[in-house]
């Protein structure tokens, strides 16, 4: 009865579909009489409409569509929602994300094919290996059917390999050697197993509707279940076409969350597919299971707005299984994620004089892996200006032209900063390929070493780590003392940057703001391969141009500076405090004022160590270690004074 049940409830809005819709304009004004609301209406529409959640079965494997019958929208609204009532289910949060659209990818299908240009005798080698992780199932079910190689023909007619990193993709996955293989060598369970996160699965319903077995893994809620994918070493190629033997890591995210802090606390889940607590939630859409707790939300979601965006523009072009609201939600989510668990920056005023004023930033990491991380492509940079009360700008880096390209870089990559003092100086997070010759590629096969990688490694990250020879750090950030370290001490997970800006005489309040901005695609990284032409390169540079391409602003900071009252000529007339001895040999500091006013002491890594206020007449500050301290005195008529400390 349950079973008649469920198909009437499924094909129920399909039947009656074409009625509601052509009296959909008649009943407008009978809000009253309708069964049905905006929003159960709406899907109905998508239900009809969408037939490309590919339904069939290969060999070992099932189409996504499948598993939608029982793990899609409930129409009666009792399962896969949440505390709220609001629909959480998994195949609709999941169908537009980049997981679920990694073999239609154009940005993909274009570096394939440009790869493949440079190097055919690689082809099958090139082709086998992406579509590898981009088209899973495709790609395991052909070998285990003796297939020498699988490449992007072989893809493009296959239903399944189309449907991208779909569900069986990672709940048929091999349990045992979880987190031992990488660059694509995933294997799966060739019995209809599926595995699940919850103890003693309700089988029958599954086993009966999809022929697939449910069964009980601790390691679907472990970061194991990500590394097959997210750890990518590849074989390096001369300009001949030669192997040279020598390995290059393109993307290590796995083994970056290995080196860090939340090893044991906090996996890959725990930020891409947040659960929903202790909330319980029915899974099953038209049969009485019983609640199942945590319930893990499919949003799947990284940082790749621009991607995102350009798929939402062209479904119908790029035959996707989404529509427009589908990656408006996931666009929407991601860019939550990036603004609110990535990035933290403290901006500090040093000093300010007529000649020059001083900051420093300090970014620190959130994420559980290096940021970026993943695909070369993407990278982050500091946007630091300065302007008067009036608006006029008195210094900026990492200022964007009109392409969203950041200008002031050098023409091959820019270096790691410690301290920036010019305006074509700018702070860049990112990896940059070498080649055997030692020039900046983008081509991944070419890819022997890496120039720089200075992106902010992730808290507790060490060089001393095992894991350290595939997330190694590189270029500048290397001999940078604040770059993951204090004291000497590493795993801070942040960077400290230092700004010495130019005044030439400038004495106004000024506004000083830092930006930190993502950006996945930069349109520097699209040269090398746009300078070619193959199929699928002409598919995507119009797609490209026409995407909404502006870089995600992640974090910002901003602190305003308070005006010089008197000039330098005049100085001795401003002092309002008097401090001795300097130098100190104890630390111990004595400060004579008749004027109130606030105390506050910096190290020159920008990091405040004392914060005294309302402070006058005669008192002492004791400095604990030795270095050299910037103390800031600013008092209530708006007057401030600096003096620079050493403290033996």
């Amino acid at each position: 009865m349950k079973k008649y049940r469920y198909t009437l409830l499924v094909l129920l809005p399909i039947v009656l579909l074409p009625l509601l819709l052509s009296n959909l304009t008649l009943a407008k004004d009978e809000e009253i009489s309708r069964f049905h609301s905006d929003a159960e209406l709406a899907h109905f529409q998508m239900v009809v409409l969408d037939t490309t959640l590919p339904k069939g079965y290969s060999y070992l494997f099932a189409g996504s569509g499948v598993c939608q019958k029982c793990h899609g929208f409930d129409t009666l609204g009792v399962a896969s929602v949440d505390v709220n009532g609001n629909d959480v289910n998994l195949v609709d949060d999941w169908r537009a994300t980049m997981m679920a659209n990694s073999a239609k990818d154009p940005f993909w299908r274009a570096k394939v094919s440009h790869e493949v240009l440079l190097y055919p005798e690689h082809k099958a080698e090139i082709e086998d290996k992406c579509t590898s992780c981009h088209a899973p199932m495709g790609h395991f079910n052909a070998k285990h059917l003796g297939a020498l190689h699988y490449g992007i023909t072989d893809m493009e007619g296959d239903s399944l390999a189309l449907d991208g990193v779909s569900c069986l993709a990672c709940h048929m996955q091999e349990q045992v050697g979880l987190g031992t293989k990488f660059s694509g060598m995933l294997t799966f369970d060739t019995f209809k197993t599926v595995y699940g996160p919850y103890l003693s699965p309700l089988v029958s319903p599954m086993l009966t509707e999809t022929g697939y077995k449910p069964k009980y893994s601790s390691k679907m809620e472990l970061g194991e279940a990500c590394a097959t994918c997210h750890t990518l070493i590849t074989e390096t190629l001369d300009y001949q076409g030669n192997i040279t033997g020598n390995k290059f890591v393109e993307q290590a995210t796995y083994h970056e969350w290995l080196n860090s802090a939340y090893k044991d606390s906090i996996a890959c889940q725990g930020c891409h597919m947040p659960s929903l607590d202790k909330w319980p939630v029915h899974l099953v859409t038209g049969a009485m299971t019983e609640p199942r707790s945590p319930f893990f939300l499919h949003e799947l979601v990284g940082g790749n707005v621009t991607m995102l965006g350009l798929l939402r523009d062209n479904v119908a072009a790029l035959g996707l299984t989404a529509g427009p609201s589908q990656f408006e939600d996931v666009i929407g989510k991601t860019k939550a994620l990036l603004q609110n668990r990535t990035l933290l920056l403290d901006l500090q005023l040093l000093e300010r004089t007529l000649d020059t004023a001083k900051f420093a930033l300090k970014l620190t990491n959130l994420a559980g892996h290096k940021f970026p991380s993943g695909y070369p492509s993407r990278r982050a940079f500091i946007q630091f200006m300065v302007q008067t009360e009036a608006g006029d700008t008195v210094f900026v880096s990492g200022k964007m032209d009109e392409n969203y390209e950041v200008l002031g870089q050098n023409p091959s990559y820019e270096p790691h900063y410690q301290t920036i003092s010019s305006e074509d100086q700018v702070q860049i997070y990112e990896m940059v390929m070498g080649d055997v010759n030692n020039n900046v590629t983008t081509v991944l096969e070419r890819a022997d070493h890496s120039i720089k990688d200075n992106r902010l490694p992730p808290l507790g990250f060490a060089q001393s780590h095992p894991a350290y020879d595939t997330t190694t750090i590189a270029g500048a950030a290397l001999s940078d003392p604040d770059f993951n370290q204090e004291n000497g001490v590493q795993g801070t997970g942040t960077d400290m940057v230092y700004f010495t800006i130019p005044m030439h005489g400038e004495k106004n309040l000024l506004l000083v703001t830092a930006k930190v901005f993502y950006q996945p695609t930069p349109p520097k990284w699209m040269i090398e391969m746009f300078s070619e032409t193959t199929p699928e390169i002409e598919t995507f540079r119009p797609m490209f141009a026409a995407a909404d391409r502006e870089p995600v602003l992640v974090r910002a900071a901003e602190i305003m500076v308070d005006p010089i009252i008197s000039s330098v000529k005049n100085r001795q007339v401003s002092l309002f405090v008097k401090l001795y001895p300097t130098p100190s040999s104890d630390g111990h500091l004595f400060v004579e004022s008749s004027q109130v006013h606030d105390v506050r002491v910096f190290d020159l890594k920008g990091r405040e160590v004392e914060y005294l206020r309302n402070k006058t007449g005669d008192y002492e500050i004791n400095l604990t270690e030795s270095g050299v301290f910037l103390i800031q005195f600013k008092g209530r008529d708006g007057r401030v004074q600096t003096e620079k400390i050493i403290v033996k």
